[in-house]
């Protein structure tokens, strides 16, 4: 029964007695600037992790359709960022909307973690995602944990603690493209995994 302590479906527990088998829920938004109240989300891509980064479930990829007003009103950083990676003109071409994303998005996230509120939202910087999901995609937002796993919080610890291995840490190409930079950030995490986490003895 969907939502059952414990429903497992395609490996991704979201019950589990076991940490390594919960899920993290990964969503990168592309936006054309960082404030909820002004600017426009399009851009959205999701994936599901276990808790060990190993079992992957790639959800939607979708480019949603803006006002041209929007685009115009972008600083010329986001222009320029956005126009290079081919993202402004697949806007204009794209004719949906944020709720039918918005949909699409939660119906997949839910057929892999069925219990509500049970996995964290996971990303780089996330919670500038999660103000945008909470405006734009509400439903969504509250479908997930309240807690976020940020992988840059990590980056800058290690900024401060273990310079050593942010020397070492893999660079980012992903081109500021939605999916691009998921599967990104879950290769950073696997690398901080590695080189600073360690077993207690």
């Amino acid at each position: 029964m969907a939502g059952a302590v414990g429903d497992r479906r395609n490996g991704v527990t979201d019950a589990s007695p076991n940490p390594l088998e919960q899920p993290l829920v990964w969503i990168d938004l592309e936006m054309t600037g960082l404030d909820p109240e002004r600017d426009r989300i399009v851009e959205v891509a999701v994936i599901v992790t276990d808790g060990a980064l190993e079992r992957l479930e790639e959800g939607p990829d979708l480019v949603l359709g803006a006002a041209e007003q929007s685009l115009k009103d972008m600083d010329p950083v986001v222009v320029k960022m956005h126009e290079l990676s081919g993202l402004t003109e697949a806007v204009r071409a794209s004719t949906m909307t944020v709720e039918e994303a918005e949909g699409y998005v939660l119906e997949f996230v839910t057929h892999h973690v069925p219990l509500a509120r049970s996995a964290p939202l996971a990303g780089n910087s996330v919670h500038a995602d999660r103000a945008f999901l909470r405006r734009y995609m509400p439903a969504l937002e509250a479908y997930v944990h309240y807690r976020n796993v940020d992988v840059s919080t990590i980056k800058e610890l290690a900024r401060r603690w273990y310079p050593a291995a942010l020397e070492q840490a893999p660079r980012k190409t992903g081109g500021h493209r939605a999916l691009a930079d998921i599967r990104e950030s879950i290769d950073e995490l696997r690398y901080w995994r590695g080189a600073i986490f360690k077993p207690v003895r």
